[in-house]
């Protein structure tokens, strides 16, 4: 029902005004080829996670008691991650479905948002050093925060059940 809809309001703007209609055809085109191109190598390097990294190995390095080692590595995994942010929420549920604490999720996903390592290149060399530097300084305590108050607020029965629907997925 919903693709008919799209189609209908897509034929309804392109007969109403063929500028915006055909504006708004090559948006959706260009996205559909950038998520083509984008999931595919997301489900497979998430297939070979889920298969060759044992869970036991995830808890010992981001879990619980990781400490500052999880979140380190939570903060490298979604610095050096590739593509839109959308991309991060598969690898966050397989990252859940293998016992990584909730706060390093959180910040690898805001890792992944914020804090990319090609993103950081081109701000050096768009807006220079001193501005790149001072917002990735100002972001990392931001994602920490965030991570924690976030990992504070929610019960922990809602995470418990967050943590068991990602086991099915």
């Amino acid at each position: 029902m919903k693709k008919i809809h799209h189609v209908v309001v897509m034929t309804i703007l392109y007969l109403l005004n063929l500028n915006a209609g055909t504006n708004a055809m090559q948006i959706s085109a260009f996205s559909l080829k950038e998520m083509l191109l984008v999931i595919p190598p997301i489900f497979i390097l998430l297939g070979i996670l889920d298969t060759w990294v044992p869970k036991e190995v995830m808890m010992k390095y981001m879990g619980e008691k990781s400490g500052w080692k999880g979140i380190v590595l939570a903060f490298l995994i979604g610095s050096a991650a590739a593509g839109p942010l959308y991309g991060a929420f598969p690898v966050a549920a397989v990252l859940m479905k293998k016992g990584v604490k909730f706060s390093n999720i959180l910040i690898f996903i805001g890792a992944w948002s914020t804090t990319k390592i090609p993103m950081l290149l081109f701000e050096m060399s768009a807006l220079g050093t001193t501005f790149a530097i001072t917002r990735l300084l100002i972001d990392i305590p931001g994602i920490l925060i965030i991570a924690y108050l976030l990992e504070a607020m929610i019960s922990n029965e809602y995470r418990t059940e967050l943590y068991k629907k990602a086991e099915y997925l």
